[in-house]
């Protein structure tokens, strides 16, 4: 297995959205008010040029299997960015990748001079909220910033 993580890249734009959705329709979660009909999934690379914000690509033998990033969300906290766009292909859970993306994200964030992170998630991804538990995240009881995605009903926040 050759695994590497690395920046996103704009020639990664379309392989990365087609994960997502692909992702979005495995779960049967691809509705209005989320990520899978959010024009910036598209455009990623450019999505990701905002200043304090960072999206890692996982790569096994030159294909994309997941990513996740780190975005400075308008109406957020002080010092609280969102972990956005988490997703890896079915292939490739369970293997301690998705852990992996997930640090990086982390590092991204404190280089960057966050203090929290916040994120989204729907029901359905239980195996990836056990994750952000285990990861640090408490739940919360309402979304926080403008995120748009009013189709998701779970939020949670970590101290970093």
């Amino acid at each position: 297995m050759n695994l590497t993580f690395r920046l996103i890249e704009e020639k990664d734009n379309k392989e990365i959205a087609d994960l997502i959705r692909t992702v979005f329709r495995e779960f049967n979660i691809h509705r209005p008010g989320t990520v899978y009909f959010d024009p910036t999934t598209d455009n990623l690379f450019k999505l990701f040029s905002v200043p304090g914000s960072e999206y890692w690509i996982a790569e096994e033998n030159n294909i994309i299997i997941g990513g996740c990033g780190v975005y400075p969300t308008p109406g957020l906290p002080h010092g609280c960015a969102e972990l956005v766009k988490f997703y890896l292909s079915s292939s490739q859970r369970g293997k301690g990748i998705g852990w992996q993306l997930m640090e990086k994200t982390f590092d991204s964030a404190k280089r960057k001079g966050y203090r929290q992170l916040y994120l989204e998630s729907l029901p359905e991804l239980s195996r990836a909220i056990s994750l952000y538990e285990k990861a640090g995240f408490k739940f919360i009881n309402g979304p926080l910033g403008n995120s748009g995605h009013f189709g998701c009903n779970i939020w949670m926040i970590k101290e970093l």
